[in-house]
């Protein structure tokens, strides 16, 4: 690893882990609490008035210690770009709930729309300004390269907010998506420095600020990312997968987003076919082992576990 990667996570975790201690008593005096549903878990009751936004945290070290390092590496500002587009529409959606008390925050045709337009350019740049393309690693298949030509564009649009809105989904319980993605983004890191694709340093900016971001997430958590974290960290880990060509991937490292969302389709599909039965006790799925008596930390650490053997696996694939 590069002198400079190393600087990045440094950098990184200590300005995520410095900004808390005062970004957090200011969400908190300008009452940024987040408000718990009351049809989740009665154990959840507890949490509310929480600070939320604290994606806050994880952006600012991210861009932090990557902006020094743009002109020497520039395949980062793509990924930059996304990571900041969906991090803004979730700080926006998050603003309008909690700070402008509109509980309902974005509406789902405002935040789709933004999304897409966010990825529209992400899109654009990448195939207008870059060398990378759209034509996907195999795993498992070593130098081996799936190209869909015209349907190529229309399932990056299908990965990146998939991806997004599945972390969004993992983003359920105290460290849980923190510590997902930061395996995740070791991951990316590897892989980075291994193939050398040039964007190393916010990889490991996005390790560094998680690992900052988590002094505070663990459960019991003294403020949780919000859509402002949870979107964003979504457009990195879309960003990662396409700026080096390994979209197909991200069904492998991001077991467990996928699992959150299919456990969401599922129940919802289920339920109206049905006539009111569920497959899950609550979905996401994260939610249903809670109602199993499983503790929060349990969950978090099984499905950390899951995910680190499922990069092993994609390393092996890779």
């Amino acid at each position: 690893m590069s002198r400079v990667s190393v600087m990045a996570v440094l950098a990184s975790f200590s300005l995520s882990a410095l900004a808390g201690p005062l970004v957090i008593p200011f969400l908190r005096k300008i009452k940024c609490g987040q408000t718990v549903r009351d049809d989740g878990p009665a154990t959840h009751l507890k949490k509310t008035g929480t600070p939320t936004m604290g994606g806050l945290l994880i952006l600012f070290g991210v861009v932090a210690a990557c902006v020094p390092f743009l002109n020497g590496y520039p395949r980062m500002a793509p990924v930059l770009f996304l990571t900041l587009g969906f991090g803004m529409i979730g700080f926006l959606d998050d603003y309008i709930k909690v700070v402008c008390r509109r509980s309902l925050g974005l509406t789902p045709l405002q935040k789709f729309g933004a999304q897409m337009l966010v990825t529209a350019v992400f899109a654009f740049y990448l195939t207008h300004y870059t060398d990378v393309s759209l034509a996907m690693r195999v795993p498992f298949l070593p130098d081996t390269y799936l190209d869909l030509g015209a349907w190529s564009l229309p399932l990056l649009f299908f990965v990146v907010l998939g991806t997004a809105n599945g972390v969004n989904f993992t983003d359920g319980l105290d460290g849980l998506a923190g510590s997902v993605t930061a395996i995740v983004s070791v991951f990316f890191t590897v892989t980075a420095v291994g193939g050398h694709y040039g964007i190393e340093p916010v990889t490991c900016a996005v390790t560094g600020a998680l690992l900052g971001f988590l002094l505070f997430n663990t459960h019991p958590a003294s403020v949780f990312m919000g859509d402002t974290g949870s979107l964003a960290l979504g457009g990195f880990v879309a960003a990662c997968g396409y700026m080096m060509q390994m979209p197909l991937y991200l069904a492998i490292v991001g077991i467990v987003y996928l699992a959150e969302v299919l456990s969401v389709i599922v129940q919802v599909g289920f339920y109206k076919i049905s006539g009111g039965r569920r497959i899950f006790r609550m979905a996401p799925l994260h939610h249903h082992f809670e109602l199993c008596g499983w503790s929060e930390n349990k969950i978090t650490a099984v499905f950390s576990i899951v995910t680190a053997l499922m990069c092993l696996a994609a390393l092996a694939a890779y």
